[in-house]
């Protein structure tokens, strides 16, 4: 009985892990568009509590489907990979690089996709020679902007902007615009483990939840059980001594008195114990 009772409650649970679900259909902000599950959900086409995690929820604007960093600002979701837990943007400005010196992550549930390295940002009043090359996208005509490697030695024009770990130097063989930057949500910190099991709607939670229920219903019963064999056994023992000890008791009283046969007036026998 137990058991279907137990079994009743994790049903319960879920059944409404999948209404949860099934109240959060799959949305897009336009036809050819990335195609929106959880853990994100699109604002206004998707129900509130569709993504319960922060920092995923994504924004129609435009005829494109952004997402929002509070040290950045929007970027556009190019694409989205749910095997691979990755996020490919692309910045509506055209300019990753700018995007990589500004971006910060470490507030965030995502992390970059690819192995990272660090490189320095430099500004320098001049034009550098090669094989320095300048970041069009990020100079002026009175600043060039360089990305170089941490441990190169700092031209006496320039001055460090600031050092970052970043997927790669600047080139001009990469578009920035096709390239995109790829950020990946699997957990890597203990945050972020906190938040890829909240994504998961509960259902790991509720089969851990039956699965320790279980397991304390059978322990119980083989408690219980064991118990009430030790108990029986106890019993079966405390009649074995009362019986053992009448026993006694009659054998000490047996050996205490003697038989006597006699006659009646009718001449039949009649036997009497008397003390010894």
């Amino acid at each position: 009985m137990e058991v279907i009772i137990f079994f009743l409650l994790f049903s319960s649970i879920f059944l409404n892990t999948e209404a949860i679900n099934t109240n959060c259909p799959p949305a897009k902000c336009y036809q050819n568009g990335p195609e929106i599950l959880s853990p994100f959900s699109i604002k206004g086409l998707q129900p509130h509590n569709c993504s319960s995690c922060p920092g995923f929820k994504l924004l129609c604007k435009e005829n494109k489907t952004t997402i929002h960093f509070p040290s950045y600002g929007d970027l556009v979701v190019k694409s989205i990979s749910y095997d691979s837990k990755r996020l490919s943007l692309l910045d509506p400005k055209n300019c990753v690089h700018e995007v990589f010196l500004n971006l910060d992550l470490s507030r965030t549930p995502f992390r970059y996709y690819y192995v990272l390295k660090n490189y320095t940002y430099l500004n320098c009043s001049v034009l550098l020679s090669p094989p320095f090359v300048q970041v069009p996208c990020m100079s002026g005509s009175k600043y060039h902007v360089y990305v170089v490697e941490s441990f190169q030695a700092v031209p006496a024009a320039c001055q460090p902007v600031k050092t970052v770990a970043i997927p790669f130097s600047y080139s001009p063989y990469l578009s920035d615009d096709s390239f995109g930057l790829g950020i990946t949500w699997g957990a890597s910190r203990p945050e972020d483990l906190v938040t890829s099991f909240i994504a998961a709607h509960g259902k790991v939670l509720s089969i851990l939840i039956f699965i320790f229920m279980v397991a304390t219903l059978v322990s119980v019963k083989t408690y219980c059980s064991k118990s009430a064999w030790f108990e029986k056994l106890c019993g079966c023992y405390d009649t074995l001594k009362h019986a053992k000890s009448s026993a006694a008791n009659v054998k000490e009283v047996s050996s205490q008195v003697k038989t006597s046969v006699g006659y009646g007036n009718q001449g039949s026998e009649f036997r009497s114990l008397l003390p010894k």
